[in-house]
């Protein structure tokens, strides 16, 4: 069926590091692809989106910054953090929300991009260690220090890290992807657009994502 992929499909994923449905959206998205034998020939390329690029550089508990989002009580806010650890849980895995900080994702997205311009693979890679290490063990993705190491759990030169981390090289490139999914209607994210032509809004289930993938086939 997937004889016609003479080049790789390109499927662009719009995503904040610190958005709990963009991991569940990116597990449902490597599901479809394998479903489809299609994880080593798809091109999965980053691009960022910052939920609120107005956000501190001091990080702040999660539960407190969501509570005064919505103008609801701690408890309230707990609950909503266990109805998405429940989903997320259903794809393997193993949120703590209420361990997690919020804060500014900018350097994070710089970092991805970063390693994205050296190889596609290693800012999938830094991508899974910054979600696993934010969602499932608490860890801070913010500070120099922190992104410095997780970049070197991912395979990444840390000293290479630190270096992009105290310039503010790819600033620019996060404020453009941010601007470009504004183009293509996405208010939220996660968003993908398979060969910018077929798009996905939301961590949707995986049959959803079969179906893009099935149409972005049928007219290649």
């Amino acid at each position: 069926m997937w004889e016609w992929l003479t080049s790789a499909m390109q499927i662009e994923v719009w995503a904040d590091v610190v958005c709990p449905w963009c991991y569940i959206g990116k597990r449902r998205l490597q599901h479809a692809l394998a479903e489809r034998g299609l994880t080593d020939q798809v091109e999965v390329v980053h691009r960022a989106f910052q939920l609120d690029p107005t956000a501190s550089t001091t990080p702040e508990p999660t539960v407190d910054r969501l509570a005064g989002k919505y103008g609801v009580g701690r408890d309230e806010a707990l609950a909503m953090m266990a109805n998405v650890t429940e989903v997320a849980a259903g794809e393997g895995l193993d949120y703590h929300l209420d361990r997690t900080m919020s804060g500014n994702t900018l350097d994070a997205h710089r970092l991805v991009l970063w390693a994205q311009e050296q190889d596609e693979a290693a800012a999938q890679r830094l991508l899974e260690v910054l979600y696993s290490a934010y969602f499932e063990q608490g860890r801070s993705v913010f500070g120099t220090d922190d992104l410095a190491g997780l970049a070197e759990e991912a395979g990444l030169d840390p000293e290479g890290a630190r270096r992009v981390l105290a310039t503010s090289a790819y600033a620019d490139q996060v404020e453009q992807d941010q601007e470009l999914a504004h183009a293509f209607g996405a208010g939220g994210v996660p968003f993908f657009v398979i060969d910018r032509a077929y798009g996905v809004s939301g961590a949707q289930p995986v049959e959803v994502f079969l179906s893009a993938l099935d149409q972005a086939s049928a007219s290649a």
